[in-house]
């Protein structure tokens, strides 16, 4: 799950482990659901995808790292959805919409700390 080569964003995989739906997924990065569906269908984002969507999928894949390196997948998918104080009492998914995805990653290193959650 963790150990696939540095750089391939696998959308799937993402949605998958962070339990969204594609119009979810697809708000976190600000696209289309129907953009989601085809970018799981060719296994990855085309080449000539924006830097800015790359950089959204980068952090998502870092939290998602981080989170299962913190828990098993069933903790990091209840951590997702958890309303957390050191998040305004948002889940983690409603602070990355939101542009808090730093304060998830502090959440999450708090958590790997024995801190948190």
């Amino acid at each position: 799950m963790i150990a696939e080569p540095a750089g391939r964003l696998r959308p799937a995989e993402l949605r998958r482990d962070f339990d969204l739906s594609r119009e979810r997924m697809a708000r976190l990065i600000d696209v289309s659901a129907k953009t989601i569906e085809r970018w799981e269908e060719r296994d990855g984002l085309p080449d000539r995808t924006s830097g800015r969507i790359r950089l959204e999928f980068a952090r998502l894949q870092e939290i998602r790292t981080l989170g299962l390196m913190v828990y098993t997948p069933e903790g990091f998918r209840l951590f997702l959805q958890t309303p957390l104080e050191e998040l305004g009492g948002r889940t983690s998914l409603q602070a990355i919409e939101q542009g808090a995805v730093e304060l998830v990653i502090a959440a999450l290193a708090a958590d790997y700390e024995g801190l948190g959650f």
